[in-house]
Parts: structure tokens; sequence; C-alpha cells
């Protein structure tokens, strides 16, 4: 763990997921593993703990758990306690991935109006939220550490922000770790530039200032300061629930904005700027500081009837 907690200190690791294989490592790890000796770790017993994790939880947490068992194993390999990591010769954890779904331009335009309609949903402040990633394809954490200077509503363009965790013993942060894709400026629809300088005024005037001096987070708490992401996840699955779609996250709007300018003819390229993807066999691409380079993104959105009376 030293290694990894150095590496959150370089800022190449997010403090989210040391939280996360710490948290593995005492639940999992060591009750499965810390009464053995170092020669029965064997490739047959850790294929075992990661297999029963599998079943039990997720294929994503069998393979946090076989990261931390090669690291482990890997540092008394380097320390000649081991002789070979066995965690090398571990099957692949396979695992079957749901088909990803995305909203249809009805569902898209009954689930805006039952946001409008619901006063929960208004007092949590969720219809402007939904907008936005219906705008962008952002990340839940990415869109809640935006803040009004990252906009520039003449040119109607956004700078990336961050992202938004909440990490043990430093509470709510703005992490600024994830890829060099992530960092990016996109150009935002027109629609949602109108909507965001409604919410501008409106927020404006709640807390007593002039439009102009908004200075904190897009989409704030209640007292104008970061918003808590886990709370926001909760409030809106209760508000899908309620409005019959149980099925649909933040991550759907994304998946939702890929399928509308996928439809637009966009390149795959022009899509994973936007949404601020890197595919795996071009992780060392260079996108860092990747301006925006066209308007195609923000006029394919701007021309979605999702919005239209």
């Amino acid at each position: 763990m030293k290694e990894f907690e150095d590496a959150v200190t370089d800022g190449t690791r997010s403090p989210t997921s040391l939280d996360t294989y710490r948290g593995r490592l005492n639940s999992i790890v060591l009750p499965a593993m810390a009464a053995l000796r170092l020669r029965e770790v064997t490739v047959f017993r850790v294929q075992q703990v990661c297999q029963a994790v599998k079943k039990n939880q997720s294929v994503d947490s069998a393979r946090t758990v076989r990261n931390i068992l090669s690291g482990i194993c890997g540092l008394a390999v380097r320390y000649k306690a081991m002789q070979v990591n066995p965690v090398r010769d571990m099957a692949p954890l396979e695992g079957r991935r749901k088909a990803s779904r995305s909203l249809e331009a009805e569902e898209m335009k009954d689930l805006l109006q039952k946001l409008d309609s619901s006063e929960v949903a208004i007092r949590h402040d969720l219809p402007d939220l939904a907008r936005w990633y219906a705008g962008t394809g952002f990340r839940t954490g990415e869109a809640l550490a935006v803040h009004w200077h990252h906009l520039d509503l003449d040119a109607g363009t956004v700078d990336w922000a961050g992202n938004l965790i909440r990490a043990k013993g430093t509470g709510n942060m703005i992490n600024d770790g994830k890829t060099e894709v992530s960092e990016r400026a996109l150009a935002l629809p027109t629609w949602l530039v109108t909507m965001l300088r409604e919410r501008q005024v409106r927020l404006a005037e709640k807390f007593g200032i002039e439009p102009g001096e908004l200075t904190g987070p897009v989409f704030p708490n209640t007292q104008g300061g970061l918003r808590d992401k886990h709370n926001t996840l909760a409030r809106w699955r209760d508000f899908r629930s309620d409005a019959g779609y149980p099925w649909v996250t933040f991550r759907t709007f994304r998946r939702s904005v890929a399928t509308v300018l996928d439809d637009a003819g966009l390149t795959a390229r022009d899509i994973a700027d936007q949404l601020g993807h890197s595919k795996v066999s071009t992780t060392q691409d260079v996108y860092m500081g990747r301006r925006v380079k066209s308007r195609k993104a923000a006029e394919a959105l701007s021309r979605v009837e999702w919005f239209a009376e």
C-alpha cells in the first residue's frame, strides 16, 4: 500500500482508488490469505480466492483483488522472499458485460418532462444537472467539479475542471488524475448555453449577488459549495424509480450523447474527444491540453429535438 499511497501523493493514482484497494485488502485479501505461508500462496490458491470474489461480488471486484495480490507477490519477489509471482499464471478473469443502453429521443423527452414536473427533483436541482449530462456527456464527478470560471458562455465552451471525489479522511475534493484525454475543452450546444445563462441569473438571485460575481460550482449544494456526489446519486435513484426509468443512470446520458454523435456521422475520434475516452490500445497517445477543434459535436447536440415544445 505504501507504493500506492506514494502514487496518490504524486497525482498518478486517485484517492478513491486507494480507498477501494485498502477496503478490498482488509475485507477480502487478508482474511483469505494472511494466515498462509509464502510457499502456500500458489496459483491455485489465488485463483480460488479471485473466483470466489467474482461469484459472490463482481468480476471488477475480483480483478481488483487480483491486482492487490499481484502487487503483494511482486513485492515479495523483489525482496527474494518468493521465486515467482503466482498471480501471473492465473487464468484470465472473464466477465460478461451488460449491453449498453441509451435513451431514445422520445424517452429523453419524457424523462426531462418528468424532471421538470417533479417538485422533489426540482428541490434537489436535478433537471438542470440532467440537461448538462445530456448536452456534454460528462462523467458524474466531472459535472459537479465545473465552476463558473470554467465556462465561456459567449464562446459557448467549457474547460474540463477535474473530477469531484470523496476520499476517506479528506471529504469532497477535486481530483485531476483521470486521464490525459479527460483534460479537454468542449463546445456546448446552444440550448445548454441558454439553460446556463438562465441558471446563472437564478443562482445569483438565490445567493444575493450579481450574476457575474458567481465563482462557485455551477451545480452547488444548498450553501453554494461542492455538492456531494453520493448524495446526488441517491437522489437520482429515488427519482428514476418513481419516474419509471429505473435503468437510467447518469452514465446513460453519456451513452445517449455517444449515440447521437454516431448517428450524426461524427468519427470515433470526435466522439472520444467529446467523452474524454482513451482506448486501451492508445493509452500512450498525448491529448493533454487538447482544445476545442470544431463545433461539430455541439452542433449535432443542438439539433436534437429533446427540448422541442
